[in-house]
Parts: structure tokens; sequence; C-alpha cells
């Protein structure tokens, strides 16, 4: 049974954002779940939960998630992957998690996780991403019997602080034909380069495997750099301290300038993707140097000055979101409208992991749902 989906809409009696078609690119299984789906797969596995009641936990879950520290944030994540450890977990999971983007209006989305995390009770990697493509499938089933049509790829990330980078990545390379679009690396930041993956990324380049790269959340500039030269990203996951390397000043009482660094214009010229998450990064810290509201997110300047910008939910468990209302608070906070909610996905849409022609047939989606609007 879906969960009901909030309706958002754009403030001041606007169109309705969740009717809209939308595109998730970085969206986390394992940050994904339903509060009452963790509280039943925990009773059968006798795995004590701090609350049984599925409002009760969801709260936990974000009140524990806003710490202002990644490595704090992460910790959450031992509860959702402790219920994620067998083939039938992983199929529900994966299941309720598409219904809910299709009862979001998304009509693409990427689901990214970590598939050596769910194999403590036997499973094989193979399995892992066997059992969530059958739950992905499963989960279209439904949200088609629901009315929602959309299409749904995985992301098969590797943990950069482990040492499996290069097996992940041949792993994403056997499943391409099974559900797998891309690659991933996830994990603390700070301190676990790009760079030590290296094989892995020279493996997946060599295949044409695509690439995003969590960077330039929890850590600065050499990190996004990394991504992209050592880990050859198509997209940056989150890059919202890309905004280090633009300098904003004041020339007088009337006028500012802006300079971008030779790393902020590469990322632009090149139309790199950020999949920025704004309630994510406020939870982590990852926007502190320029504030804690959603108004001091540097979003809007990344917008303003050309970049491919992504709207993005990272975990809506844990951030207790969706895609709609990433997308209603950002229009909050920054006056946007419905030409702006098209540009976000037409972003997302060109940056996806489809091939040229699917990537057009999105476009043509977003575009008609939009004059609709």
């Amino acid at each position: 049974m879906t969960t009901p989906q909030q309706d958002f809409f754009l403030p001041g009696g606007g169109a309705n954002i969740t009717a809209l078609p939308k595109v998730s690119l970085h969206d986390h299984l394992d940050g994904g779940l339903r509060p009452q789906t963790i509280i039943e797969l925990a009773d059968e596995i006798g795995f004590e939960l701090p609350a049984t009641d599925a409002a009760a936990l969801g709260a936990w879950f974000a009140k524990q998630s806003d710490s202002g520290s990644l490595v704090e944030y992460l910790k959450t994540f031992d509860i959702t992957t402790a219920v994620m450890q067998t083939k039938d977990g992983l199929i529900r999971v994966a299941r309720d998690f598409v219904q809910d983007l299709g009862s979001d209006g998304v009509i693409y989305g990427e689901i990214r996780y970590a598939p050596e995390q769910h194999v403590s009770q036997g499973l094989s990697l193979d399995e892992v991403v066997d059992a969530v493509q059958e739950g992905i499938e499963e989960g279209i089933q439904a949200a088609a019997d629901d009315g929602h049509r959309l299409q749904v790829g995985q992301l098969v990330s590797a943990m950069r602080h482990l040492d499996r980078g290069l097996e992940i990545a041949e792993l994403a390379v056997r499943h391409r034909g099974n559900g797998v679009v891309g690659f991933d690396i996830a994990g603390p930041e700070a301190g676990f380069p790009a760079s030590n993956l290296k094989p892995a990324f020279d493996y997946l380049a060599t295949h044409f495997l695509p690439r995003t790269v969590h960077a330039g959340e929890a850590d600065g500039l050499e990190s996004i750099r990394g991504a992209l030269f050592d880990g050859r990203a198509l997209r940056l996951g989150h890059g919202v301290r890309l905004a280090e390397d633009i300098t904003v000043g004041r020339q007088d009482d009337e006028n500012t300038y802006v300079e971008l660094g030779l790393l902020s214009q590469w990322v632009k010229d090149r139309e790199i993707a950020l999949e920025l998450s704004p309630s994510s990064n406020l939870q982590t810290g990852a926007i502190t140097q320029w504030g804690d509201d959603m108004i001091d997110h540097p979003f809007d300047l990344l917008y303003q000055l050309g970049f491919r910008v992504t709207v993005n939910t990272d975990n809506r468990l844990m951030s207790n979101t969706s895609l709609s209302r990433e997308l209603f608070l950002l229009s909050e906070a920054f006056g946007y409208d419905l030409v702006d909610l098209e540009v976000f996905q037409l972003n997302a849409a060109a940056a996806s992991f489809l091939p040229f022609e699917e990537r057009e047939d999105l476009a043509d989606r977003i575009i008609a749902g939009f004059e609709q609007a």
C-alpha cells in the first residue's frame, strides 16, 4: 500500500508541484524507507528500534539527522541497513521506494545504494542487485496500477572508506543490462579522496559506465577536483561547496561583481550537473559557512550564474521530505515560479544516465506536463 503523499503548491496559491513531472537523480535507497516498513521488517528479525510507532519513528530519524555533521547523520543508516539484509527485505524496500516516487510525480528516478552494505546475512553482491531490481520492477508495476508511469535505474555505490571499489565497479558493469545505469562512491568524504578508488574508475572508464561522485558536501574544493579528474565524474553528488570557488564582492553601493575560479568555471562550462539536496545540506552542515537557513543556501547563486543545478532529496526519511517539498522550500525561499521549476527538471533530464534518445523523450514529457500545469 502506498504511503499517502502530501501535495505541495507553489507559494501564493500557484500550481500543484506534486502533480508536475519530475526527475530524481540523488536519492539513497537506504535513506528512503517508510517508517512502518522499518517497524515490520525489524519485528521479523527481532531488531530493537528507538520507537515502534511509525510517526514517532519518523520523528526520531528527522531529529537524529539534524545534527550539523555528516558523520553523525550517517549513523542513522545503521537502523535502515539492518532491515535490508535479506532478499525479501530488499525487494520490499525497493518496491515501496519506487511507489513513493511515483506518487510524488517522479517520472524518472535513479536509486543509489551500496550493495556491500547488504551482505551480512549471506547474500552475495549479485543477489543484492538482483533483489533490488526485482523490487524496482514490482514498484514500477504497482505505481502504474496507481496511475503513475515512471522509469527507474540503479546507481551502484562503493563505500569510499572501504577497499572494495574495483569489485563494486565490476559488479556495476556486470549488471548494466539488469537495471544498473551508473556508479557512485559514497560514505565519509573527508580523508577518503576519489583517488583512493583509481582502479575502479579506470575500469569503469574502459567499460563506458557513467559515474557520479559524492563531493563538495563534507569536504571542499580538493574533493571536487578529485571527483572530476580522478573519478572522471559526469555529475557531482551535492557539489554545493563548489561555491567556495566563487567570489562575490561589491564594486559600489549599486553594483556587485562575481568572479569564478578555474574549477567552478570548468564545471559551469562543461555543464557538469550539481546534485543539490537543500534540506540535507542544511542538516549535515554542508552550507554552514553561508548560513543555516534555506535562504542562505548557495543554490540560487549557482542557478543565477548558469550552473546546471538539479534538485534532490538525498534521504527522504532522514530529511522528512520529498522532491516536491524540496522544490516548494526553494520556491518559498527564492521566489521561483513554474519556469524555474521546469528548468531544474530539464537540467536533471539532460544529466540523467539514460541513452540520448531516452533523455530527449524524458524532456518532452516534462515540457508537456508543465504546459498543462
